[in-house]
């Protein structure tokens, strides 16, 4: 599998997570592999009810940790779905949400740095 194809299941996979974990999936995923960490950028994933809820800041604040508490509930199912992806373990999870945008991302970081699988051995 090529760096690019990796990236292209993790971002499928995401979606597919969104979808039954959150309810509704994001308009669009890139993924992007950079060492040890798996970096996904979510575009088009607040519900209706969830942008009109920005309004106010006790409502972002609100949007956020539920999200976050959401995510952190599904850990171990987002750890296994990427290991079977990418062969590692997962280490550790941030995330965050903006309300203005109506993007999240999030950061895995690895117990390998999988950059070093694509790169070209030297001889």
């Amino acid at each position: 599998m090529t760096k690019g194809q990796m990236e292209a299941e993790i971002s499928n996979a995401l979606i597919a997570f969104e979808k039954e974990h959150m309810g509704r999936g994001p308009e669009d995923v890139k993924t992007h592999i950079i060492q040890d960490m798996v970096m996904i950028r979510l575009k088009g994933v607040l519900t209706p009810a969830e942008r009109h809820l920005a309004q106010d800041e006790e409502g972002v604040q609100l949007i956020k940790q539920v999200r976050a508490k959401l995510l952190e509930n599904s850990h171990k199912l987002l750890a296994d779905v990427m290991e079977n992806i990418t062969g590692c373990g997962t280490i550790s999870l941030h995330t965050d949400i903006s309300t203005k945008t109506g993007e999240r991302f999030i950061i895995i970081t690895l117990s390998k740095n999988l950059e070093e699988i694509f790169s070209p051995r030297k001889v």
